[in-house]
């Protein structure tokens, strides 16, 4: 399914002034709209935001944000689609680099964890607001993207278990552990913390793949 214009990636940079009341006056007005929106959301949650206080927050008239998207629900699924795609293609390029199943999970966790902590606000959107998407398309296209990650962790659990890298016993309760231990970051972890979440993220894999139990010397 091809993605409409409205939800394509639109991370690039801009940072020219705009006159109050018209379209932002940038390379990319969709960026500002849906970078400021993303802050609002994972700040206040979507009951609490307006469009109002998006277009205050832009210095612009809510006018303007009409001119790239026609309701608030749009924002709220583009943000959350091109979040999810975002992190699909980082954490399929990272695995693919790899080559034994090992090396893969751990490229897995780690991708997922450094385009979290870099798309903090986005991710916090996509993972409170996912089931709550209503643009049809964009819905289904959201499934096939959660579906196709979760499939490449199972090709890899499934690979691992092949080789013997990992026990057959515990191959379900990896994966859902973790899914579990990646999506649950975005419930504590803060960005301003001393620890990267991609150096938690590795803490983790250790934890999963060789237990509490203290290293033999």
């Amino acid at each position: 399914m091809k993605l409409g214009a409205e939800v394509q990636d639109v991370r690039r940079s801009s940072t020219t002034k705009r006159r109050v009341g018209r379209p932002p006056l940038t390379k990319d007005p969709k960026l500002r709209i849906l970078e400021a929106a993303a802050r609002q959301f994972a700040q206040k949650g979507y009951e609490s935001s307006s469009l109002g206080d998006l277009a205050e927050s832009l210095g612009v008239s809510k006018a303007a944000i009409y001119h790239y998207f026609s309701t608030k629900q749009k924002i709220y699924d583009v943000i959350i689609l091109n979040a999810l795609s975002g992190l699909v293609n980082a954490v399929y390029q990272d695995v693919a680099e790899q080559s034994t199943p090992y090396d893969r999970l751990r490229a897995f966790m780690t991708a997922h964890a450094r385009y979290f902590e870099a798309h903090y606000n986005e991710f916090v959107v996509m993972l409170v607001g996912f089931s709550g998407m209503s643009v049809l398309e964009m819905k289904y296209e959201a499934v096939r993207l959660r579906d196709k990650y979760e499939d490449l962790l199972r090709s890899i659990i499934e690979q691992g278990v092949q080789d013997g890298s990992f026990a057959q016993s515990t191959a379900v309760t990896a994966r859902r552990g973790v899914l579990s231990v990646l999506s649950w970051m975005a419930r504590w972890y803060s960005p301003t913390g001393t620890k990267s979440a991609e150096k938690i993220a590795l803490e983790y894999f250790d934890l999963l793949t060789q237990g509490m139990n203290p290293r033999m010397p």
